[in-house]
Order: C-alpha cells, then sequence, then structure tokens
C-alpha cells in the first residue's frame, strides 16, 4: 500500500551559512572532488552510433601508437597509453613546465551488439578512432509495407 507524503520544497535547501562552512571546509581542508568523469592521468573519451557501428575517439597527443593498449573485456573498453619524457633538462633550468608525461587510462561501456573481434582501430594527428561493428540481429531493419 502506498502512502502519501507532504511536499516541503525548503526541507532539502541549505542555508547561506551552511553552504559557506560547507565550503571551506570542504575547498580549503581537503581537494575539491571534480564532478568530471575523467580526471587527471585518465583521457576524455566521445561515443557516438552511426547506423553500422558505434565509434569511440580521444586525443592522446604525443604518444606513439606503440604505447597504447586497447582492450575489450565483455562490454567493458580499457584504453591505456604511455608517455615518456624526450630529453632530460634540469628541474631548475624550467620556466614553466606544463606538459604531464607519465600513463593515462581509461575504462567505458560499450553498448551490447557489437562484434568486439572486428574493430578497428585508427591513429591519426593524436586522434584514436575505434569503430566497433554492429552485429547483423541489432542492425535496424526495414519493413516494406504493401497494400491491397
Amino acid at each position: 500500500m502506498a502512502s502519501l507524503v507532504r511536499w516541503e520544497p525548503f526541507r532539502d535547501m541549505l542555508t547561506l551559512r551552511d553552504m559557506m562552512d560547507r565550503m571551506f571546509e570542504e575547498g580549503v581542508f581537503r581537494p575539491l572532488v571534480s564532478l568530471a568523469p575523467w580526471t587527471e592521468g585518465s583521457l576524455a573519451v566521445d561515443m557516438y552510433e552511426t547506423d553500422d557501428s558505434v565509434v569511440v575517439k580521444t586525443a592522446i597527443p604525443g604518444v606513439k601508437a606503440e604505447d597504447i593498449d586497447v582492450s575489450v573485456a565483455g562490454d567493458i573498453l580499457t584504453i591505456k597509453a604511455e608517455t615518456r619524457e624526450e630529453e632530460e633538462v634540469k628541474r631548475e633550468n624550467y620556466l614553466r613546465r606544463e606538459r604531464r608525461f607519465g600513463s593515462y587510462c581509461r575504462s567505458v561501456t560499450l553498448p551490447g551488439g557489437l562484434e568486439t573481434d572486428k574493430a578497428e582501430a585508427d591513429y591519426t594527428n593524436g586522434i584514436l578512432t575505434l569503430t566497433f561493428p554492429k552485429a547483423e540481429e541489432v542492425k535496424p531493419k526495414s519493413i516494406k509495407i504493401t497494400t491491397r
């Protein structure tokens, strides 16, 4: 049996003082948590669907193709990459250092009905493009209508 609960719009609202207290506690004493699904050391991924396939793109500039590892386990796609520093420069000689060297990793869930064993990978100008063909039973089929 369902019970009715009276809606109180102000119940869930915080006062300005509570929000300021929370901001100082979280922002000053511990780092703020990013709301982005990727963080430093991770890769931003674009995924879109066409009639015949699902395409995944990610930018991995400055990485050689042999330093990229792509794997699929079940419906989880994992992309790993590693960048290495080209030359050794003493730390005190740097005026600015913003490029990141190290490893990157990102895992995403692929939609069902893909033929992952027939996937194609292309790495051009720092953009990795993965194309996963759809299985025949997943592709939309058109049904012709006849009139009598």
